[in-house]
C-alpha cells in the first residue's frame, strides 16, 4: 500500500540500499516541506531556492562562493538567485573595493520567509519523531553528523 505523499510503497523500501533510502526520504521530505509553506504563503519557493537562502541565511557571501559551495550549476544558481531577488527575498550589492565581485544577501522578507520555513521544517520533524520515535530521530541526526570519511 502506497502511504499518504510516499514515493514508493512502504513494502518496496524493505528492498532498497543506504542510497536509494536516503534518496527516497529526502525527495519525499523535501516535498512535504515546499508543499506546507506554499500552503501557507502567497511567495512561492522552490526547494532549490531554499537550498540557496540557507546558504545566505546571517551572511553576505559574494555569488561566486555560492557558485563554488552548492551543487547547482553556476547558471541554475544565477536563474535561482535573480528569481529570489524578483520576489523580494534577496537583495545583491556590489562587494567593497571589487567591480566584478556581487555579494548577496535575505531581506528583511528573506529572513522572515527563511525563519518561518525553518518552523514549518521543525513541526515535520516533530511528526516524524511522533511516528518513529524521538529518540530514534536523535540517532539518526547523530549519524548523519558523523564524518563518514568517504568522497
Amino acid at each position: 500500500m502506497i502511504g499518504v505523499n510516499q514515493l514508493i510503497p512502504t513494502s518496496e523500501l524493505q528492498n532498497l540500499d543506504l542510497i536509494d533510502l536516503l534518496s527516497e526520504r529526502h525527495t519525499l521530505v523535501r516535498r512535504i516541506s515546499e508543499k506546507a509553506w506554499n500552503n501557507q504563503s502567497e511567495i512561492h519557493i522552490s526547494n532549490s531556492e531554499w537550498y540557496i537562502m540557507a546558504r545566505i541565511y546571517k551572511k553576505k557571501p559574494t555569488i561566486s562562493y555560492i557558485t563554488k559551495n552548492v551543487e547547482i550549476s553556476r547558471q541554475a544558481i544565477h536563474k535561482f538567485i535573480n528569481k529570489l531577488a524578483e520576489k523580494g527575498l534577496v537583495e545583491i550589492n556590489n562587494v567593497e573595493n571589487n567591480k566584478k565581485e556581487k555579494c548577496i544577501q535575505l531581506t528583511a522578507l528573506g529572513e522572515e520567509c527563511y525563519e518561518k520555513n525553518e518552523s514549518l521544517k521543525a513541526q515535520l520533524e516533530n511528526k516524524i519523531a511522533e511516528k518513529i520515535g524521538f529518540e530514534q530521530v536523535k540517532l539518526l541526526k547523530d549519524l548523519l553528523k558523523l564524518d563518514w570519511d568517504i568522497k
